[in-house]
């Protein structure tokens, strides 16, 4: 396990689940899933089934390091990544992936979300130990993906070679399809849902910055003498005023040759939305998820959420968000994704950024 190492990336926003999750406290510092604990520490202390307490790091924006240190006390200074700007996954990962081969090239890392929610996580540790060994001795980058359950336009979706081996060669990537789309993916058998989870060694996955994106891994070898110094700061915020914004799946996954896709039998949602939150929370009888002081008559499939000293009536709903959170109440149908960005947006342009 010496050799294992966990980057968790911890810096969006959350817009989805605005206005729950705010600019200054977004989704995977929060209590999501009703646990106690916030989506972060859920995902760290998955971890520690994996690799020791030292191998993980944590990439966030500069703006999240007093709650990353809050809920992680645990971690050290030099194990929190922190952004500068928001520049996408690839510069995220190839920050955390030069740091951790100056201090152990031999490395064997994995890369995921911190805002996702797992289930059957014996299966998750499983699954991940065994892709991190398939990568121990191999340049393969690995990724985890969903046997599909509906036609969800959401996620990406993963097209694998037919075979017997646990790890499938992929052939495709799609991002977010329409449904006419989604539905032909799930129907064919033959696609996953991409869970944003990678495995690779960190040889490999900084050879592939080499050949797919030259600009990013020039930029962060010649930070090697900086990290785990009193200069990373410094560098960091040179490093990525120099960074496009690009994802790792468009940047390296989609043009790579060495991909291969491993199917997690664990439950998994994204929780990228209030109707994933729905799908993954306690229901009543008439499957409304209610995390507030309400009365609730006559609805159905909503999410009803807000604090305990304020009561919320609903009445003749049917799959709504009502939502009261902080200075924001926010009434309207929870599954369409696209509108909250939009709310975000008109609310910082019209009505001031306090309530984002």
């Amino acid at each position: 396990m010496k050799n294992y190492y966990a980057v968790i990336m911890a810096g969006g926003i959350g817009s989805r689940f605005w206005p729950y999750s705010r600019d200054k406290f977004p989704k995977q510092f929060l209590d999501v899933l009703g646990t106690g604990s916030s989506l972060l520490r859920l995902t760290y202390e998955r971890f520690l089934n994996i690799c020791p307490v030292e191998n993980i790091y944590i990439v966030t924006s500069r703006n999240y390091e007093n709650l990353v240190k809050e809920q992680l006390p645990e971690l050290t200074s030099d194990q929190i990544l922190l952004e500068p700007y928001r520049r996408n996954t690839a510069p995220c990962i190839a920050y955390a992936s030069y740091k951790i081969r100056k201090q152990n090239p031999d490395a064997i890392t994995v890369v995921t979300p911190s805002d996702h929610a797992i289930f059957k996580e014996d299966v998750f540790v499983n699954a991940i130990k065994i892709a991190m060994e398939e990568a121990s001795d191999s340049d393969k980058l690995i990724t985890l993906g969903i046997q599909p359950t509906r036609p969800e336009t959401g996620y990406g979706y993963i097209q694998y070679l037919p075979g017997d081996e646990r790890l499938k060669k992929v052939k495709t990537f799609t991002e977010k399809p329409a449904y006419e789309l989604a539905v032909k993916f799930y129907e064919s058998g033959e696609f996953l849902w991409n869970a944003g989870i990678f495995i690779w060694n960190v040889n490999a996955i900084v050879k592939s910055f080499e050949n797919f994106l030259p600009d990013i891994a020039e930029v962060f070898e010649e930070g090697i003498v900086n990290y785990f110094t009193d200069q990373e700061r410094y560098f960091v915020n040179q490093a990525y005023a120099q960074c496009k914004n690009i994802s790792i799946d468009y940047g390296i996954m989609e043009k790579s040759r060495n991909v291969y896709v491993e199917l997690g039998e664990f439950a998994w949602s994204d929780l990228g939305s209030w109707g994933s939150l729905h799908e993954m929370r306690e229901k009543d009888t008439n499957k409304n998820v209610i995390a507030a002081n309400a009365l609730i008559y006559d609805s159905e499939d909503c999410v009803v959420m807000g604090p305990k000293d304020k009561l919320i009536v609903v009445q003749g709903l049917k799959n709504y968000l009502v939502a009261q959170c902080d200075n924001v109440v926010l009434i309207c149908d929870k599954d369409n994704e696209k509108q909250f960005r939009t709310f975000v947006a008109d609310a910082k342009d019209k009505k001031g950024e306090d309530f984002v």
